[in-house]
């Protein structure tokens, strides 16, 4: 007997019940369509609103003959960001503190922390694994061939850690970091490198008291005061010295220019 009218049948059923799980999903799936295009036509509101707004401006720049040319003319592209695009970016953390968020964290919590987020790379004391950058330690080797700049024997300012952990830590997963994991994280490295307490709770409030060891070891630039005047110089061209051209030093570490020959070589005659 053949077995053709039990598959038509088999594949009724089938569509059957698909329709109906369809016909069940469908409410689900135009509920999110609406939220989707309500979000949507609210934002497009709101940047339309803000496009009219600049153009409103620069009509009024116009109608005043605000129109000129050079550095000061008005372009008309693009529109005002908008307050949450701006505050998208605007993660910067500066050395007087401005841009810290509320919040605190602990020597002790930021030791688990850290130990479950950061050791993989940095070691659990700072050490570095590998070629991961050593966070700890490295106290007076700034003067030596071969620094090694820490947290502790490098950085001025502690506003510059929070800021690179909170931009860019951990590794592949950025920004996913709240701020008292943050706080507690930097107060586990800081005393990894003997600056506080193990019992220090770094918070806002206390961020600018700590004192980092290498904060007079750094400089105001001053190079568009001393060198840019210098250099922006005609140069000269002839007799810019008043005695003959003579060699201060030797490089010593490529060994280019040995002190002695030996190896049968002619000593270079002496410059003129």
């Amino acid at each position: 007997m053949s077995k053709f009218p039990e598959f038509v049948l088999g594949l009724a059923l089938s569509l059957a019940l698909t329709g109906a799980a369809m016909a069940q999903d469908a409410p689900d799936t135009a509920d999110a369509a609406t939220d989707a295009l309500n979000l949507t036509e609210a934002n497009a509101a709101e940047v339309k609103a803000a496009t009219e707004a600049e153009a409103d401006d620069a009509a009024a720049d116009d109608a005043a003959g605000g129109e000129g040319s050079g550095a000061g003319k008005v372009l008309h592209l693009g529109r005002a960001a908008l307050p949450e695009e701006v505050a998208a970016w605007d993660i910067d953390v500066r050395p007087d503190g401005t841009g810290l968020p509320e919040g605190q964290g602990s020597v002790e919590d930021g030791e688990v922390l850290f130990s479950d987020t950061c050791a993989s790379c940095h070691g659990e004391f700072g050490e570095g694994v590998d070629r991961w950058p050593t966070l700890a330690g490295g106290i007076g080797t700034l003067a030596d061939q071969d620094p090694d700049k820490t947290l502790g024997s490098y950085w001025p300012y502690l506003s510059t850690a929070y800021d690179y952990i909170h931009r860019a830590m951990p590794f592949g997963d950025a920004q996913s970091l709240e701020p008292d994991e943050i706080y507690a994280m930097l107060a586990y490295i800081l005393n990894m490198n003997d600056i506080v307490d193990d019992d220090f709770v770094l918070s806002r409030e206390n961020f600018l008291t700590v004192e980092m060891p290498n904060a007079d070891g750094f400089f105001r630039d001053d190079r568009d005061e001393v060198e840019l005047p210098e250099l922006t110089q005609a140069p000269c061209m002839e007799s810019c010295k008043d005695t003959a051209p003579e060699i201060t030093r030797h490089a010593s570490i490529l060994d280019v220019t040995p002190d002695t020959p030996d190896d049968g070589a002619e000593s270079p005659p002496p410059m003129q």
